[in-house]
């Protein structure tokens, strides 16, 4: 399911189409369903990078990445983005295959983000508000 056919679709901010897929934001998190075949790096992540802090700026976000399509990322660049991201409060994974729900489980090894593995968009989206949700309380 994409974000378009969400229920959540209403309570969309900003959408971004950049050169690895479609980014929407929200108050509190961002959705990206990146493109087929692609291979993210920590430098071609640059431009989702800026993004994200235009939109969260030094506030604690929460990143879904939706994965209808099939990419890869250079897991050498993890320990890159751990600390470049030290504001994501959880990140969430949905999955459609029993192959993609392995790779999840793989890159556990090097993200060090609160991260959590979905089958469907609405219930990553529920965790990620409930994480974002007890953020906003302790502050």
């Amino acid at each position: 399911m994409s974000i378009i056919d969400s229920p959540y679709h209403d309570q969309l901010i900003h959408q971004e189409t950049v050169a690895l897929g479609e980014l929407y934001f929200f108050k509190h998190f961002f959705i990206a369903e990146f493109n087929e075949g692609i291979n993210i790096t920590f430098e071609n992540f640059d431009s989702v990078r800026i993004l994200i802090e235009t939109h969260f700026g030094d506030s604690e976000f929460g990143f879904i990445a939706n994965r209808k399509n099939s990419y890869s990322i250079v897991i050498t660049d993890a320990p890159q983005f751990n600390s470049t991201f030290k504001n994501l409060k959880a990140y969430a994974t949905v999955t459609y295959t029993s192959f993609a729900s392995k790779i999840f489980v793989m890159e556990n090894h090097f993200f060090k983000f609160n991260r959590r593995n979905f089958n469907n968009l609405d219930d990553a989206i529920h965790w990620i508000k409930d994480n974002m949700k007890k953020t906003n309380e302790e502050v």
